[in-house]
C-alpha cells in the first residue's frame, strides 16, 4: 500500500498571504478613513459655504441696518430741528400773545380812562354851561337894568355886546368949532356916570362923530377933542379911567345919509358903547358906530 504525501505551505507564503491580508486591511481602513474625511470635509465646506452665505446675510443687515440708523439720524436732527422751531415758534406765539393781550389791557386802560376823563369832561362842560349861563342871565339882567336907566337918560339901543348911548345935538351940544363941555353936558354925563359907578363888569368906548361940513382932517381932530372932553369929564366924576377909551370918526360914519339940516344934526353926536367884560362875547370891543 502506497501512501499520499500532503504538501505543506512554505513559511514564505503565509508571511505574504498574512502582509497582503494587512495591507488590503490598512487599505480598506485608509479608503474609509478617506471616505469618512470627505464627507466630513464636503459637510465643513457646505457648513462653511452657509456660515459664509450666514455672515453675507449679516453683513447685508448690517449694511441695511447702518442705512436705516443714518436715516434715523437724519430723521431724528430733522425732526429735533423741526421741534427747536416748533418750540421757537410756539415761544414767539406765546410772546405774542402775551403782548397781544398787554395791549389789550393797556387799551382797556386807557379806554377807561378816556371814558373817565371824557365824563369828567362832559361834567365839567355841563357845570361851565350852567355857571355861563347863569352868568348870562346875571350879566343880561344887569345891561337890562342899565339900559333902563341909561335910557331915561339918553338914546340907549342893546348890541350884541352891550349897549350904546347916541348923545346928539338936542341934548348933548357944542359950540361951533369947540369941544368944551357946557352946564347941560356936564349935567347929563354926571347923571350917566352915576348910572355906571354904580354898575360892574363892563368897559366905556366913547366915539366923537361930526356931520360932512369941512374937510375931513378938520373934522377928524374936532370929534376926537370932543370923544376925549367926554371921557375926561367920566374920569372926573369917578368912571375909572382904565376903563374908557376914546376915538374919534369925524365925517367918515354917518348915522343918517345925505346933507340936510336934520341929517346933519343927527350925524353931530358923541356915542357912548358899553360892552361887557364878564362874558367874552368873541367880537369887537363895540359896536362899530354909524
Amino acid at each position: 500500500m502506497s501512501m499520499t504525501t500532503q504538501q505543506q505551505p512554505s513559511p514564505g507564503g503565509s508571511r505574504l498571504r498574512v502582509a497582503l491580508g494587512v495591507a488590503l486591511l490598512l487599505l480598506l481602513v485608509s479608503l474609509v478613513f478617506l471616505g469618512l474625511f470627505w464627507n466630513r470635509t464636503a459637510e465643513l465646506e457646505g457648513r462653511l459655504a452657509a456660515a459664509e452665505r450666514q455672515v453675507g446675510d449679516l453683513d447685508q443687515r448690517l449694511l441695511a441696518s447702518e442705512q436705516e440708523a443714518a436715516t434715523l439720524r437724519d430723521e431724528s436732527q430733522a425732526a429735533r430741528a423741526q421741534a427747536a422751531d416748533a418750540s421757537q415758534a410756539v415761544e414767539r406765539e406765546s410772546e405774542k400773545r402775551q403782548q397781544a393781550e398787554l395791549e389789550r389791557e393797556f387799551a382797556r386802560d386807557e379806554g377807561e380812562r378816556s371814558r373817565l376823563e371824557s365824563e369828567r369832561a362832559l361834567a365839567e362842560a355841563a357845570r361851565n354851561r350852567a355857571e355861563l349861563d347863569r352868568v348870562r342871565r346875571a350879566r343880561d339882567q344887569e345891561l337890562d337894568r342899565m339900559q333902563k336907566a341909561l335910557s331915561q337918560i339918553a338914546e340907549t339901543r342893546r348890541t350884541r355886546e352891550g349897549m350904546v348911548m347916541s348923545l346928539g345935538e338936542d341934548q348933548f351940544l357944542f359950540e361951533f368949532d369947540q369941544a368944551a363941555l357946557g352946564p347941560k353936558n356936564r349935567e347929563l354925563l354926571s347923571r350917566i356916570a352915576g348910572v355906571l359907578l354904580v354898575s360892574q363888569g363892563y368897559r366905556l368906548y366913547v366915539y366923537g362923530h361930526t356931520d360932512d361940513v369941512g374937510s375931513e382932517q378938520y373934522n377928524q381932530q374936532l370929534s376926537e377933542r370932543r370923544a376925549y372932553a367926554v371921557r375926561g369929564y367920566l374920569i372926573e366924576a369917578g368912571v375909572p379911567a382904565e376903563i374908557i377909551d376914546a376915538k374919534g370918526f369925524g365925517k367918515s360914519s354917518p348915522r343918517a345919509k345925505g346933507t340936510s339940516r336934520d341929517a346933519r344934526r343927527e350925524n353931530r353926536r358923541v356915542e357912548i358903547g358899553v360892552v361887557d367884560t364878564i362874558i367874552n362875547y368873541g367880537g369887537e370891543a363895540a359896536d362899530s358906530p354909524g
